[in-house]
């Protein structure tokens, strides 16, 4: 019998070939299929085997395994959830409040200005935490981004990208250039995003690395669009 499971926690090649090592060496398994998009694990057994069993097996720390077929989350699941966005929510409460004080302190409100600084925040302090673990959000990113997938070296390269956008915004260098790079970058970036949502794929979203564990969401969404948004109006208020 063969049943598919979602497990929580794995962001790399090398967290596939631990789950499949540890899954594997249960009694009555024969074959453990383990991969990063939902569900996680095709496992064929020779006999049932509880959920609970399988968790034991990989330890109560960095992997949760639950029945890919379960389709009601609990309160505790729904609360971890909403929990799981606060980590971005702060990092744009900073960012956006920061960005609003270097502008009073230069006597007034200017919207230029204050997106310029705002889009260089955001590039930067994103692309930090992609390069604190840069294998493990390239396998991430794969996942889900269409460019990625068609090339693989991309999301190694994206990080990078991210830093030199939100240094010429900072330092306002090129800035026709700057904002169509963003207009297309991110413009495509959406593209994977709303494709997976409509799969409702159980994806876990790279914008932050692997250090904080982020759902891809309507959340993920919001930040893509809002540097489409962003850049689109400072091309059309340039012009």
């Amino acid at each position: 019998m063969k049943h598919e499971y979602n497990i929580t926690g794995m962001t790399c090649t090398g967290c596939i070939s631990s789950v499949k090592q540890k899954l594997s060496a249960v009694p009555g398994i024969m074959e453990a299929e383990i991969s990063l998009t939902a569900p996680q694990a095709a496992i064929t057994m020779n006999k049932h085997i509880p959920t609970a069993v399988l968790q034991e097996a990989l330890g109560n720390g960095k992997y949760t395994i639950t029945d890919a077929q379960t389709t009601m989350p609990s309160a505790v699941d729904t609360e971890t959830k909403k929990d799981s966005y606060y980590p971005i929510f702060l990092i744009f409460g900073y960012i956006a409040g920061i960005t609003l004080l270097i502008q009073l302190a230069g006597g007034g409100f200017h919207l230029m200005h204050w997106m310029g600084h705002f889009m260089a925040g955001f590039f930067i302090v994103f692309s930090f935490f992609k390069m604190l673990r840069l294998q493990a959000f390239a396998d991430g990113y794969r996942t889900y981004d269409i460019v990625a997938r068609a090339i693989p070296g991309y999301a190694y390269v994206y990080p990078f990208i991210e830093l030199a956008l939100g240094i010429s915004y900072i330092m306002d260098l090129a800035p026709l250039a700057t904002n169509i790079a963003t207009l297309v970058i991110m413009g495509v970036s959406t593209i994977g995003v709303v494709q997976s949502l409509a799969k409702k794929k159980a994806i876990r979203c790279a914008c932050l690395g692997t250090i904080i564990d982020l759902p891809l969401s309507k959340v993920t969404l919001f930040e893509d669009l809002l540097m489409v948004v962003m850049s689109a109006i400072m091309l059309v208020l340039a012009l």
